[in-house]
């Protein structure tokens, strides 16, 4: 398991561990140990995936972003400065890192410069360590319009879905229909570009009934964005399988998470991109054989921000304590998240998708305050208990589900200040022990407090 301070080859040694070979010699002859990792989200996101991810990263060369766009976000403190990221890589934050925005991401240009110019205003100096893949498709503003009035239209007939509003469905849509733009046009023959472009805009208009949408004044923007980032736009998929070849170390990281997948999630309430583990092969162009540790970050409890199914939502006084005491609102919309127990059956099937290789509980704080706490532990369907990792694939299938609960005794102390897992009250140990018995998957890392240093290593456990 990996340590935050520890040095890379030795960092390796431990999260490369879980793909040794236990076969023959003859298969440990060709076995090797890949140095490339994950962080994923293992819910509805919102687990603190950025707090782990920031961690890691000093013992990484290379952070790679491989889905999503603005529609995610984690502020990160350094210094006691906050840093929002949507879109950029967490290693932005450390000098000697490359941070990959890859293929698989929609980017909104005009976020990503209010970052760098955050970044640039409190000295960090970004020429060298930012690289954008040259096919990441481009987020446009007619793309936000149509998703805002979408969105808008759908809340009055009661049937949204919830979304941030930031373009990213429509962006993928348009990727999906093969008339998007992408990145390596934009810095390519700009007359080119600006032909596609306005066919773009036009069809999007005609189709969604946008009136008086400025082509004219976007291209004027993207004109000169694309003379700003020209020198980081390159081919990341040889980059990136060159930089694994030469024996360098990549950390992936995912926005969303497994229960927002296109294809996992609880459809049609997901995001529009793949946030499981293949997401790392489609969005960064590497095979999923160089894939090693596959770390997934559950929250102590669970949390979902819009709408869609949720079994173990509490709308009691218990649910609206897990919201005040842990902060929960979006860090990209300012929406109240809906607060829960922890969903065990949907951390099984979570396991399914991405076979993690531990897991990362957050915000273990707090449940300090309780005096029990419940796990839901199976599903059931009138009367008969789902098999384990199990999850129903329609809405009105999910809608039948009953949760059934085990109790544990809470513990009402302080732990943001402990440093090891032995200082943790006991019944904070046994809750941490039950979780990793009941998915079947070891805990390498607990959050303790939101502050950065405020993670705990299992390793000594």
């Amino acid at each position: 398991m990996l340590r935050a301070g520890r040095s890379v080859s030795r960092a390796f040694k431990a999260v490369a561990a879980p793909m040794r070979s236990a076969a023959s010699s003859a298969t440990d002859k060709y076995a090797t140990r890949s140095k490339l990792a994950t962080v994923l989200g293992a819910q509805w996101g919102d687990e603190g995936k950025g707090k782990l991810v920031d961690i890691l990263a000093k013992e990484f060369d290379i952070i790679a972003r491989f889905n999503g766009g603005a529609n995610a976000g984690h502020t990160l403190v350094v210094d006691g400065k906050k840093f929002p990221f949507h879109l950029l890589p967490c290693g932005m934050l450390y000098p000697g890192k490359l941070n990959v925005i890859g293929n698989g991401v929609v980017l909104d240009i005009g976020t990503m410069m209010k970052e760098l110019e955050i970044l640039w205003a409190a000295g960090f100096d970004t020429k060298e360590s930012l690289v954008i893949s040259d096919r990441a498709h481009i987020v446009l503003q007619i793309h936000k319009d149509v998703d805002g009035n979408l969105e808008k239209k759908a809340d009055t007939q009661g049937t949204a879905i919830g979304t941030t509003r930031r373009g990213i469905g429509p962006t993928y849509s348009s990727k999906a229909k093969r008339d998007g733009l992408r990145v390596g046009e934009l810095v390519g023959d700009w007359e080119t570009f600006a032909k596609r472009h306005t066919a773009l805009c036009e069809s999007i208009s005609a189709m969604y009934g946008v009136e008086g949408y400025d082509i004219a004044g976007e291209q004027a923007k993207l004109k000169a964005w694309a003379d700003v980032i020209r020198p980081w736009v390159k081919d990341t998929v040889s980059l990136l399988n060159h930089a694994l070849n030469d024996g360098k170390s990549v950390l992936a990281e995912g926005a969303n998470a497994c229960l927002l997948d296109m294809d996992f999630g609880t459809y049609p309430y997901v995001t529009s991109s793949s946030t499981t583990v293949g997401g790392i092969a489609t969005g960064l162009g590497v095979a999923p054989t160089k894939l090693g540790s596959v770390i997934g970050v559950v929250k102590a409890y669970t949390t979902r921000v819009g709408a869609g199914p949720f079994p173990t939502e509490l709308t009691d006084v218990n649910g609206k304590e897990l919201c005040r005491v842990g902060h929960e609102f979006g860090t990209t919309t300012g929406r109240e998240r809906r607060c829960g127990w922890l969903d065990i059956p949907v951390l099984r099937y979570s396991n399914f998708i991405n076979g993690y290789t531990s897991l990362n509980i957050t915000k273990l704080d707090v449940l300090s305050g309780f005096d029990e706490i419940k796990i839901g532990t199976h599903y059931t369907i009138d009367g008969k208990r789902l098999p384990e990792g199990h999850m129903p694939s329609t809405i009105p299938e999910l809608a039948k589900v009953k949760v059934e609960y085990e109790t544990v005794p809470g513990w009402k102390s302080d732990i943001s200040k402990v440093k090891s897992f032995a200082e943790l009250p006991v019944n904070a140990q046994k809750y941490v022990s039950r979780v990793e018995e009941l998915v079947g998957v070891p805990v390498s890392y607990i959050g303790v407090g939101p502050a950065r240093n405020e993670m705990i290593s299992t390793e000594s456990k």
